[in-house]
């Protein structure tokens, strides 16, 4: 396949730097994202592994470096899978007798991000495919982004000298964001998206997130969606409605 043909990058458009809210638990990972966007294939950063617990904003950040790596590198393959994705096309490629075409259309691929590979615990078979792929990539220079909900030394069901492997670049941590941080993500959001959310509703979404920006996003689209149905200004009882109803 020619590099300058059109490639469908399975990245998430929305998802780019200009639009990561920078707080205390992401800080160093986004400086970190930057410089693997910005030196690609360099030993000190290939490969390359985002971790931290759900709705930290990993995805955004593996995603923002794809976007990056699109604009920038015009002429280099760029592909985001998740690890369900790429297990399932793996076990296609199984029943259609077509692996060694599986391998090598990954390998051709120059920036290569897989999230949650935490999923691949005892999946062996998936995990040879992807170390043929691996290897190959990080022996030519290839870049490689990985992202899970742990750091290498506790991924379980994962074979030993794979996680070495995994651990061998560049390691950063993401942590939930605190409650200034959720704000701060909020107002971004609202300031983006022209949504009409009181700063006193703002607040309180953010102290009830439970340090999730996925949490947040979800109660903002509801609440919109919820006065736009209603006809109702947003306040802090709505608020209270709608998270109720989402955890109950």
């Amino acid at each position: 396949m020619n590099n300058t043909q059109k490639i469908n990058y399975l990245l998430d458009s929305k998802k780019t730097f200009k639009n990561f809210v920078e707080g205390n638990s992401n800080k160093l990972a986004l400086i970190t994202s930057h410089s693997i966007a910005e030196n690609l294939g360099k030993s000190t950063h290939n490969p390359s592994l985002i971790y931290g617990p759900s709705g930290c904003g990993k995805t955004h950040l593996i995603n923002a470096i794809g976007e990056y790596c699109k604009e920038n590198y015009p002429q280099k393959r760029v592909q985001y899978i998740n690890s369900r994705q790429f297990k399932m096309l793996y076990t296609d490629a199984v029943f259609q007798n077509s692996m060694n075409d599986f391998i090598n259309s990954y390998q051709s691929i120059d920036v290569l991000i897989v999230d949650d590979i935490q999923e691949w615990k005892h999946s062996p078979k998936t995990l040879d495919a992807f170390c043929c792929i691996f290897n190959h990539m990080i022996r030519n220079d290839k870049q490689m982004v990985l992202a899970s909900n742990c750091p290498p030394v506790k991924l379980q069901g994962i074979d030993e000298r794979l996680i070495e492997r995994f651990a061998s670049g560049v390691i950063v941590e993401m942590k939930k964001p605190d409650e200034q941080l959720c704000i701060d993500i909020l107002k971004f959001k609202c300031q983006n998206e022209d949504l009409k959310i009181p700063a006193d509703v703002i607040e309180f979404v953010a102290k009830t997130s439970n340090g999730s920006v996925c949490a947040l996003e979800g109660v903002a689209n509801s609440l919109m969606a919820t006065s736009l149905a209603l006809k109702q200004k947003i306040d802090i009882r709505m608020a209270e409605q709608i998270i109720q109803s989402i955890h109950s």
